[in-house]
């Protein structure tokens, strides 16, 4: 196992840095929120929209490497329904976020995408501001697609044909307490399915539990984070307390150790809905019911995979589902 990681690390130093990765340490963190913060303090112009970036294959393969090296030793990851992964044309993957600042459940989503498609269907994940105000992040960030989130950055998406990765919960779902992890937050909110009804793609819903059990976030601080004017800063809504390794009790909106939680991600059937026209992609009624759809569906599947679940360990082996095609184990 050493090995593996040892030769990947042969590999990758050309093109990953062990000093730069010192930016992720909660010093650098704090850098790139105060840039945000300056920035939205000075009112400064909003940056044009992102085109799309061009992946960069070789860091992006080294870093699916070991995303499927840490997947299958710490996590043990456990992937299913992936072939609900459409694979052509245009699709709006929407997921459930977890664990605060740590977009792990981000980056098995879309090392799943590659290994089940291949190289050359790409996905791009929308990200709130504060990675684009880390160069580290941001230089990682584009290697691997990422946009930052906004209706612009989905609609370039989807008129290239490619796949769009969207947290409609966001803060709300990542800041979500420890008791809650198994409840579905989208936090009301419908832009998603504006974008997808009015350019008439299908909605896949991708579900992950385990990710929410790598730290326990006491509260989601939105009275506190109301109090000290949070949005205004960062444009986030909450404040989350969490205990987590190394730092004990902090903000989640540090980068942390997580716990070596089981993790599974599940890709549900695609959603699509023929009855409502592009026209209607604005009609509140409208967006009422679709959300409730899409949020159903994504409940169900997070009470299927959270039932019988053990925290940490991973789900009893007697409540285990038979297989289906596209589940597997990782490795």
């Amino acid at each position: 196992m050493l090995t593996e990681y040892m030769d990947w690390y042969r590999r990758a130093r050309g093109k990953i840095s062990l000093t730069e990765l010192c930016w992720l340490l909660p010093p650098g963190v704090m850098y790139g929120a105060s840039r945000l913060m300056a920035e939205r303090l000075l009112r400064l112009p909003k940056p044009p929209v992102d085109k799309l970036p061009i992946h960069d294959r070789e860091l992006s393969e080294l870093l699916f490497e070991l995303f499927r090296l840490i997947g299958r030793d710490y996590f043990r990851l456990k992937l299913e329904g992936m072939e609900h992964i459409p694979s052509q044309g245009a699709a709006m993957l929407v997921g459930n976020h977890n664990g605060g600042i740590m977009p792990i459940d981000t980056l098995f989503t879309l090392l799943a995408v590659r290994d089940h498609c291949g190289p050359g269907r790409l996905v791009h994940p929308l990200a709130h501001d504060v990675l684009f105000a880390h160069p580290l992040l941001r230089r990682y960030g584009s290697a691997l697609g990422v946009l930052r989130a906004g209706r612009a950055s989905s609609e370039q998406i989807i008129d290239a044909q490619r796949l769009i990765l969207v947290y409609p919960g966001s803060d709300y779902d990542a800041g979500r307490s420890f008791w809650n992890r198994h409840k579905i937050v989208l936090g009301q909110r419908t832009g998603f399915l504006e974008v997808a009804l009015r350019r008439q793609v299908p909605i896949v819903p991708v579900v992950s539990v385990g990710t929410h059990e790598q730290l326990v976030i006491l509260t989601d601080g939105q009275a506190l984070a109301k109090r000290i004017g949070m949005h205004r800063l960062t444009r986030t809504n909450i404040f989350p307390l969490a205990l987590m390794l190394p730092w004990g009790l902090a903000p989640a909106l540090f980068p942390y150790l997580p716990l070596p939680a089981q993790t599974t991600v599940r890709f549900g059937a695609p959603i699509a809905f023929p009855d409502v026209s592009p026209e209607q992609a604005s009609d509140p009624e409208v967006l009422r019911r679709c959300y409730l759809r899409v949020e159903s569906a994504m409940q169900q599947m997070l009470d299927e995979l959270s039932d019988g679940r053990i925290p940490i360990i991973g789900q009893r082996s007697a409540k285990k589902k038979p297989a289906t095609q596209g589940d597997r184990p990782f490795s």
